[in-house]
């Protein structure tokens, strides 16, 4: 056996590892990660002291940054959920586009609500609002509910501050203002398709009566809720203020005097905490909160998140490893030997990942590892494309391992076929027609 052929069968042991470890044994992805990560490279041959070493610098470098976005994104996500802006939004979309087209307009909602939160969170946000139009309007959950969990998906992947998302971008070096602008140029259309497209279909053929004890439609009165205007740009304001930076650089001259203090404020982390603050008096103090209440609310923001962090952070360091042992390179000239297009093969990487583990954030940070030693074989290749590809393959084949697959089930009140049917099927729609899109803009760029 070669040893090119028994590193790619280390990697492929570790990974079968992860799987059964989260799958059968039931621990958690982030045990699962650190175990899978010790035991390739041990397999490997790295000396002891270095696999510990390996995964301690992975952690850190992982986690160093990606722990005070995720911190402020979610400090944005509560002020959002408690001054009732999604609620805000919603009513405005749905007398913008008529109770006729309420899954649209709800699509649209999941899309933008699901920027600063997590998938699962935004659900929970968001399922008041959706029981409530699915009473008003009389439509079918599945027709209202599939397009806000599908827009949900499709952002929590491609788009970020979304940590997995701004992960990625960190590893494959790409510039964090054009992924922002490219995934949302690919998401839109893929949320489209996977959301009231696909739910217009399906809600002919499946019928689900959501649990009475979940049923709520006890909503904010109107005249308590902030306006559209200001809660769509608070939501919006840290994408806005990435963007703004990768333009600026673009036109810029080089070498001018202010680019540092722009390169500064586009920071993820400067444009986060921006944001964050200009919250806390648009959707806190706006809305009647003292400080004592925007207090309690930061600090209730930050346990529901301990979790992700880790497995985040595991992910990390599972890909250090990797690079550490060898594996990665020998992996990278095994893929180009397949003379497979890399965007195809980012995106199928992250499917298969998503399919086999179920967590979107560990299928994207294990494909980006994955998928690094390839770059420097394709020089005039963007590493923003790749980004927006593998988070394009996370988003599909969302199923029975996946938590956020059982949050839809159990709210929905669905059947496992059901979800399967619905849920399942739709972000795998969306994940096809995201590659779609990957595929065009990447001929062009």
């Amino acid at each position: 056996m070669t040893s090119v052929t028994y590193l790619v069968l280390c990697l492929l042991f570790s990974i079968a590892l992860i799987v059964f470890l989260i799958m059968k044994t039931k621990l958690s992805a982030f045990i699962a990660l650190i175990i899978s990560g010790f035991t390739l490279g041990i397999l490997a041959g790295m000396p002891l002291g270095e696999i510990a070493a390996s995964f301690q610098k992975g952690m850190g470098n992982t986690l160093g940054f990606l722990a005070t976005v995720l911190g402020l994104g979610t400090i944005l996500g509560k002020m959002l959920e408690v001054s009732g802006g999604a609620q805000r939004l919603a009513r405005t979309l749905i007398g913008a586009f008529g109770e006729k087209k309420a899954h649209w307009a709800m699509m649209i909602v999941g899309f933008i609500c699901g920027i600063p939160v997590f998938f699962q969170v935004g659900l929970v946000l968001l399922i008041p609002v959706i029981f409530s139009v699915a009473l008003q309007t009389k439509m079918s959950l599945v027709k209202i509910g599939v397009p806000v969990a599908a827009a949900l998906m499709t952002v929590h992947c491609l788009v970020p501050p979304h940590p997995a998302a701004l992960a990625i971008v960190g590893i494959l070096n790409a510039d964090v203002g054009t992924v922002i602008v490219w995934s949302l140029i690919v998401g839109l259309p893929a949320a489209i398709l996977g959301g009231p497209v696909f739910s217009n279909i399906v809600s002919r053929f499946v019928k689900v009566n959501p649990p009475k004890h979940l049923f709520k439609s006890e909503l904010i009165p109107d005249e308590k809720l902030p306006s559209f205007g200001i809660t769509l740009f608070t939501i919006l304001l840290p994408m806005l203020i990435m963007v703004l930076k990768t333009i600026v650089e673009l036109a810029a001259p080089e070498n001018a005097s202010y680019l540092p203090i722009i390169e500064f404020l586009g920071n993820p982390i400067s444009a986060l905490l921006i944001s964050v603050i200009f919250s806390y008096f648009s959707l806190g103090f706006s809305r009647g909160m003292n400080k004592e209440d925007i207090l309690k609310l930061t600090e209730g923001s930050f346990g529901p998140v301990a979790g992700i962090l880790l497995v985040i952070g595991a992910g990390g360091a599972f890909n250090q490893v990797l690079q550490d042992s060898g594996i990665g390179k020998v992996l990278g000239t095994v893929l180009a030997n397949l003379d497979m297009n890399p965007i195809v093969l980012a995106w199928l990487v992250a499917l298969i990942m998503r399919a086999a583990v179920g967590s979107a954030t560990v299928s994207m940070m294990t494909a980006a590892g994955i998928i690094l030693p390839l770059l420097p074989n394709y020089p005039g290749l963007d590493p923003a494309i790749i980004c927006v590809a593998i988070g394009a393959g996370a988003i599909g084949l969302s199923h029975v391992n996946d938590s956020g697959y059982w949050t839809v089930k159990e709210f929905y009140g669905m059947t496992v076929q059901d979800a399967l049917k619905c849920y399942t099927t739709a972000t795998t729609v969306a994940s096809m027609v995201a590659l779609i899109g990957t595929l065009i803009l990447g001929s062009f760029v």
